[in-house]
């Protein structure tokens, strides 16, 4: 056997050890808290991986071409290059507004005191 197909048969091996592990928490997890917590039923090991599945679907996807969080930052870097100032910090006003104030800056309520 060469040297890459034991590399490829050991990530295999890891990546199923792993998945069988994240899938053993979450079943434990679950049939710890909710049937407590929520009053839900006790789920099973392959349940628990369907769980997995879904909300790798719904929050994670794949993680395939240009897309997660690099590109979404370069193309928002893009953008911020395009604004004008003026558009910069209507934008940051805009933010402030909903969120708050970060990165140290006070917000106007906290200069007006």
């Amino acid at each position: 056997m060469g040297r890459m197909m034991k590399m490829f048969v050991g990530i295999v091996l890891f990546a199923i050890i792993v998945f069988a592990g994240f899938t053993t928490a979450v079943l434990h997890l679950w049939n710890w808290l909710m049937p407590a917590v929520f009053g839900l039923h006790v789920i099973t090991y392959w349940q628990a991986l369907g769980l997995l599945g879904l909300s790798w679907l719904l929050f994670g996807g794949p993680r395939l071409g240009p897309h997660g969080r690099a590109h979404w930052r370069h193309r928002m870097g893009e953008r911020w290059e395009q604004m004008t100032p003026e558009e910069r910090e209507k934008f940051r006003a805009g933010m402030r507004h909903r969120c708050g104030s970060w990165s140290g800056e006070k917000s106007k309520g906290a200069e007006e005191a």
